[in-house]
């Protein structure tokens, strides 16, 4: 029997030995699906309203770059998409160390860009503040009005409050969350955003004049520029814009492409570290789907020279030690490129 065996595993030896010379059958990657948006919270919906007022000669400045009514709100809720998933108000709470954001632009107390529309907001309702402020806020009214919390930067009694506010996982607790929303989905705080966005929509106008000096002002850069204004606060230096161009300028034809693909393979690399935060359910998607671009050429010159320009200024933003660069740049790349995924929500198709 023990003989029988023997012959019968010589026998197959060889076929084993040539199943195992066999090369395994490539493995194809599989597309990567669209990213799941998270659920929509209930909340009242940046847009027009009919109380909401724009000054005349602000609106004539602004018309001048292509920025209508319609569009001045249409910009306002693109800007909030990222921010507050569309909403006035959603605050949050210490996740990036602003101890509290809220509105549609996500002013924060840490940067000192919620202690304006504050102050705007108490100025505005005169001898009715109290009475709306306890309306509004009847449990943390008093602090977040207070002179330690209007202070640039806060009080550290005023940390300390808002703090205690939270819960262990760092977020604002229901109470203080709900009228948060109450106090920004008001039509008077409405009217206190729409105001200081317009602020910050001028401040946009004169820095696309500088940036892009003599050419024309599409409505494509306008986007570009408020969220690069929103994010990071300005734009580059006239000498880092002059650096860059004359780079570009000097560039072989050929190395073009190749430029613009190390760029991608940069947030790429970036987006896979340990620690950048926001950009796990879309950077994959982004990537098959700007690498698809570019294989077609389907990239315009001005969508080129704006993917570099927000290439050099989103390896500046510091928030966090760096913590968001992969999100400043996936963020301006999908207002570019047009075909983007940012928060979940992807917009736009490569189909090769």
């Amino acid at each position: 029997m023990r003989s029988i065996w023997l012959g019968v595993v010589a026998l197959l030896a060889p076929v084993a030995a040539m199943a195992q010379e066999v090369p395994p059958s490539p493995v194809v990657p599989a597309p990567v699906t669209a990213p799941v948006p998270p659920p929509r919270p209930a909340c009242r919906e940046v847009g027009d309203a009919p109380f909401l007022v724009i000054d005349a000669d602000s609106a004539a400045r602004l018309g001048a770059i292509g920025l209508d009514r319609a569009a001045i709100f249409a910009q306002m809720h693109e800007t909030s998409v990222p921010e507050t998933q569309g909403c006035w108000g959603d605050p949050v709470g210490n996740f990036d160390s602003q101890l509290v954001s809220v509105g549609m632009s996500q002013w924060n107390f840490g940067t000192g860009s919620l202690q304006p529309l504050l102050k705007a907001w108490k100025k505005g309702r005169k001898r009715h503040f109290g009475r709306e402020r306890k309306a509004l806020m009847p449990a943390y009214g008093k602090t977040v009005f207070s002179r330690d919390c209007l202070a640039v930067p806060v009080k550290p009694k005023c940390r300390e409050k808002i703090l205690a506010a939270h819960d262990a996982a760092g977020k604002l607790n229901p109470v203080i969350w709900g009228e948060f929303n109450a106090l920004f989905e008001s039509d008077t705080m409405l009217q206190v955003q729409l105001d200081t966005y317009l602020v910050l929509l001028e401040a946009v106008r004169q820095d696309l004049l500088r940036v892009f000096p003599g050419e024309p002002i599409t409505l494509r850069k306008v986007r570009w520029a408020v969220d690069t204004k929103v994010q990071q606060g300005g734009f580059p230096l006239d000498e880092d814009l002059a650096r860059l161009r004359r780079k570009l300028a000097a560039m072989p034809e050929g190395d073009r492409w190749d430029r613009l693909a190390a760029i991608f393979q940069w947030y790429g690399a970036l987006s896979r570290t340990i620690d950048q935060d926001g950009v796990q359910r879309d950077w994959a998607w982004n990537l098959e789907r700007w690498h698809c671009m570019l294989d077609k050429r389907a990239i315009d010159p001005e969508q080129y020279e704006l993917l570099h320009l927000t290439f050099l200024k989103s390896r500046t933003a510091v928030g966090n030690s760096g913590r968001w660069q992969a999100l400043t740049f996936e963020r301006r790349a999908k207002i570019i490129l047009g075909v983007g995924s940012v928060s979940g929500k992807a917009d736009g198709e490569c189909l090769r």
